[in-house]
């Protein structure tokens, strides 16, 4: 994990009743969270991290062609190779869609 210097924005914050958290603006400002940017939310090592959802995406594909780049086999292995890279795809924008969807439950009626 990064230190986190003097001059970083910090905030304290408290869930709501329904369990939801509002992000003051300067640390939206300081992350880049734009209005209707599309995130990503997981738990790492005890923490709740947001991270756009098409960094992410990138970070995915990086890894499977670190992966897959420099292997000379077959054509078999390149079609496994571009399907598991299109299964990452999907997971990541299925792990999107759950997150659009409001994964930390209903909201009450």
């Amino acid at each position: 994990m990064a230190a986190v210097d003097d001059q970083t924005p910090r905030a304290q914050l408290t869930a709501s009743p329904d369990g939801r958290v509002t992000i003051p603006a300067p640390l939206r400002r300081a992350a880049g969270i734009e209005p209707g940017r599309r995130l990503v939310a997981y738990v790492e090592d005890g923490r709740v991290v947001l991270e756009e959802w098409e960094h992410l995406l990138r970070r995915v594909q990086r890894r499977v062609i670190a992966a897959t780049s420099g292997h000379s086999g077959s054509a078999a292995d390149a079609l496994i190779a571009d399907r598991r890279a299109e299964a990452a795809h999907e997971d990541v924008s299925a792990d999107a869609t759950l997150a659009g969807r409001g994964a930390h439950g209903p909201d009450p009626a």
